[in-house]
């Protein structure tokens, strides 16, 4: 396993690797297993780079398209986690888990297929930059697919010999005193860790700035007392999660309803455009949650890119687009965006600490230039300090974790 922060060159030592073991015959060939955009637009162009006399195939479209890929001489073939069920592994003998927290649910059925083919492959190499992004259950299921010796091969086990129980309907479960040293001296042998220290001088500084704004509260604070708020339409929330999520929303100044969203104020996009202002319309990422909150941006900025434009990475990276909308899931993981700005405004925050800090790894890696500036909007006494507190007591985490692996 190799861990090491976004930005750090994961791709480029893991090509090194995989193309001296297909030259000195150690690996017949590869199979990476990687998130799809991570496969159509890092892989094939990092290749290039770091390893132009081996041919790779991108597995990622039709059933005819991946199946071509598969037949091909291609010593690499990527393909994204989606696959998994329709593998064949046949004539693969290695494996890279690109983004190895996609593994992290040994319940989950992609898990359970890719036990069944896992013998196929002798070497196994996982990657990934927020090892226990939401807690030290995560590293179970993480390191079973690399090696099943590490943690042994039951999570129940797992769960019993490092944890307690604090909620049986739940299956709520909390570190015992030690776990995390224990834990990270089981599987020390099988890691490489790159330290902050090696590679941070190489990096221009990263600024975070949490930018705050206000607002009327009483639909906010009804909704979060009564579960019900009645707009243009009644709005009901049957479950706590799900209050949770219209929090967020209106804390954004919308919500949804049967009928669609509803707005009831503008204190995020008013915030927004202060800073685009105050920044000279630099080229900026703007990260969304919300469906509505993309509609809202591009009812706003006509000039607005999305991900789904026809070559959107290699226009924002020549400096062609002034503001490009990202969701942390459809590109929180592998995308080389720092030749194009060094700006990046958070509208609103994902719960997750891996997918917030890939986020902001897309501009933060190495090759960018200029120091980078990291907006965060947070509304005042919403739901919205609670994400942010919780996602820098998942950073603690994950800092000590990497130092008891150092």
């Amino acid at each position: 396993m190799i861990l090491a922060p976004v930005g750090a060159g994961k791709t480029a030592i893991t090509l090194t690797a995989m193309t001296e073991m297909l030259a000195r015959g150690f690996v017949q060939r590869w199979l990476v297993l990687a998130p799809k955009r991570v496969c159509t637009d890092v892989w094939r162009q990092e290749g290039q780079k770091w390893c132009p006399e081996f041919e790779i195939a991108v597995a990622v479209g039709t059933p005819a398209q991946r199946k071509a890929a598969f037949d091909s001489d291609a010593d690499i073939v990527v393909t994204n986690y989606d696959n998994i069920p329709s593998i064949d592994p046949t004539g693969f003998d290695g494996v890279v888990f690109d983004e190895l927290t996609r593994l992290k649910n040994p319940s989950g059925k992609r898990f359970k297929y890719l036990l069944k083919i896992l013998d196929k492959f002798h070497i196994r190499w996982g990657l990934t930059g927020s090892f226990t992004s939401n807690g030290l259950e995560d590293v179970f299921g993480q390191c079973k697919v690399v090696d099943q010796k590490l943690l042994g091969r039951s999570k129940g086990a797992f769960l019993q010999q490092y944890f307690y129980c604090v909620n049986r309907d739940y299956q709520q479960w909390e570190p015992l005193p030690g776990a995390l040293n224990h834990v990270m001296t089981a599987i020390k042998p099988a890691t490489y860790v790159l330290e902050a220290g090696e590679y941070k001088d190489k990096l221009p500084p990263l600024n975070v700035v949490e930018m705050r704004c206000d607002m009327d509260l009483a639909p906010y604070n009804k909704m979060k007392k009564d579960f019900v708020l009645e707009l243009g339409q009644i709005i009901t929330a049957p479950t706590a999660a799900v209050v949770t999520q219209k929090l967020q929303q209106l804390a954004g100044g919308f919500i949804y309803g049967a009928d669609g969203a509803e707005w009831v104020a503008s204190h995020k996009f008013d915030l927004l455009k202060e800073v685009l202002e105050e920044n000279q319309r630099a080229n900026t990422i703007i990260v969304y949650n919300y469906k509505e909150e993309l509609a809202e941006l591009k009812r706003q900025y006509p000039q607005l890119s999305t991900m789904d434009d026809e070559n959107v990475v290699d226009k924002w990276n020549t400096g062609e687009l002034e503001l490009l909308a990202l969701h942390p899931k459809s590109a929180g993981h592998g995308l080389n965006l720092q030749f194009g700005g060094n700006k990046i405004i958070f509208l609103s925050l994902p719960w997750s600490l891996e997918l917030y800090e890939q986020t902001i790894g897309r501009l933060h890696r190495s090759g960018q230039t200029k120091e980078v500036w990291c907006y965060v909007l947070i509304c005042n006494k919403t739901i919205d300090e609670r994400i942010y507190a919780s996602l820098h007591d998942k950073r603690s985490l994950a800092e000590l974790a990497l130092n008891e692996l150092a």
